[in-house]
């Protein structure tokens, strides 16, 4: 059985009306590590910044319940790590949602949320199922060339 997940994203309020989204599948036994990557990856962000899932949708601040990055790397952090971390154990019911935090210093910010499980037999797992808007730049108009010019 496959995973499904609508990954939105949204604005620091948490609005998702109007916003891009992706629907995407992942195997049963992924972690949030893994759902994470192939949420940025149909988003088309690069993995090279820390990452964290909150069940304060619009304070992530003010969670409590929440896994992080950063614990798996070693710091004492409040929550648990992602790595380890089953998906379909932090997603247990559908239409549950999670908020991903990526990159603390910019604050992508996506809701994740669970729709269901679906018997995806011979589809090549991850996998993204549907795609609706523009996904924004990660590092918006900023090239190699605009770092050179300030020398």
């Amino acid at each position: 059985m496959a995973k499904i997940f609508k990954i939105t994203l949204t604005d620091w309020n948490g609005a998702v009306r109007g916003k891009p989204y992706r629907k995407i599948a992942i195997q049963e036994n992924a972690s949030l590590y893994d759902l994470a990557a192939t949420a940025l990856s149909v988003f088309e962000f690069d993995i090279d910044h820390s990452f964290g899932f909150y069940d304060n949708l619009k304070n992530w601040a003010r969670s409590e319940e929440g896994y992080e990055l950063f614990a798996d790397m070693g710091e004492k952090m409040k929550f648990p790590g992602v790595k380890k971390a089953k998906a379909g154990k932090v997603f247990h019911t559908p239409k549950h949602k999670m908020l991903l935090l990526f990159d603390y210093g910019d604050e992508w910010r996506f809701i994740v949320q669970y729709l269901e499980d679906e018997d995806l037999s011979g589809t090549k797992l991850p996998s993204l199922l549907e795609s609706k808007g523009k996904a924004p730049d990660q590092y918006g108009d900023f090239s190699d060339e605009d770092d050179e010019s300030e020398s």
